[in-house]
């Protein structure tokens, strides 16, 4: 008897969005963010990371710039308060009434993304998915750091991260969209494509892939 993983992606994939980019939006409204140039440079970063040129030292500095006075705990609250009122909203129907789950439930499931892990993880723990990976900040006097733990996840870590988690399993199915995961994507026994990459969209007709829109 196989026993599945089931792996996804979670901007553009499990959410008409990108979750980053909210929680630094949310930021902003806050107060914690008060540069007139920061959603200018985020909105630069996530180009950089859709066109995969991504540099992640200066993603890091960026990402943890507004939570510099920020302990462990008000991070926490923080971003409960956003994906409450800024993200569940954004999440796909599908994915909310869990009709996208009817025949794995029970299954192990994981969110592999590549940006910093309090996000998707809060978001894992709001959809009932037990497992979240992304870049792990360390932290220094209870307040997060630009050092990351192992291995940045952008753009070679979540390959890392994926192969982590497969080891136990002996059939994994990926979920996911960016073209930045295409490694991924020739690593999983059935791969689907939701939203994909214009990139993705044209491999996808030689390639045992599924797309989903």
């Amino acid at each position: 008897m196989t026993t599945p993983l089931y792996v996804f992606d979670l901007d553009e994939t499990l959410m008409d969005g990108n979750s980053a980019m909210i929680w630094n939006e949310f930021l902003v409204e806050k107060g914690l963010a008060s540069e007139p140039s920061f959603l200018n440079e985020e909105r630069r970063l996530m180009t950089l990371y859709v066109q995969g040129m991504l540099n992640e030292d200066t993603y890091l500095e960026f990402a943890t710039r507004s939570l510099a006075n920020k302990t462990h705990q008000e991070v926490c609250a923080l971003l409960e308060e956003c994906i409450d009122s800024k993200v569940l909203s954004k999440i796909f129907l599908q994915v909310m009434q869990r009709s996208w789950s009817s025949k794995i439930q029970g299954q192990t499931m994981v969110i592999i993304s590549a940006i910093v892990s309090f996000i998707p993880a809060c978001v894992a723990k709001k959809l009932n998915i037990p497992n979240a990976v992304g870049i792990e900040l360390m932290e220094e006097s209870g307040q997060y750091s630009v050092k990351v733990l192992g291995i940045p996840n952008h753009p070679y870590g979540k390959i890392v991260s994926f192969k982590e988690w497969r080891t136990a399993f002996d059939h994994q199915q990926g979920l996911c969209g960016s073209i930045n995961d295409l490694p991924q994507y020739d690593l999983a026994d059935r791969p689907h494509l939701v939203n994909p990459h214009e990139r993705l969209s044209a491999g996808s007709d030689s390639a045992p892939w599924c797309a989903v829109y």
